[in-house]
């Protein structure tokens, strides 16, 4: 069967377009450098705000919460080619000022780093 056909071979038709929140927008990743972030307008006329850029952290040791600086990228279990980009996503490991910390929010959604000590 050809793709976008009946099985008696007549075509679909889109019932309708996509909506705007339907459709994708600009694939986003967080680097390691000076801080930079975006706005964008979301449902209800609210704004979210992203990182394209980040050196800060906010790390929690077992005492209290301390921001420090990001100094590298260790690794990024779920794609280890985004550690040779310096890319920061969920759960990846960064090298800091304090130690080894892993990453526990989605910075492409929060706008912040936020991270548990590890030693």
């Amino acid at each position: 069967m050809k793709l976008g056909r009946k099985a008696t071979g007549g075509k679909f038709i889109k019932q309708r377009k996509r909506k705007s929140y339907e459709r994708l927008g600009q694939r986003r990743t967080v680097k390691l450098g000076e801080e930079k972030r975006k706005s964008v307008r979301i449902m209800g006329g609210n704004d979210k705000t992203f990182l394209l850029r980040g050196q800060t952290i906010n790390v929690r040791t077992t005492t209290n919460t301390q921001k420090t600086i990001i100094t590298n990228v260790l690794e990024t279990p779920s794609n280890r080619f985004l550690a040779r980009q310096n890319v920061i996503t969920k759960s990846t490991i960064v090298e800091t000022e304090l130690g080894k910390v892993k990453i526990t929010n989605r910075p492409t959604q929060e706008g912040n780093i936020n991270g548990i000590l590890l030693e």
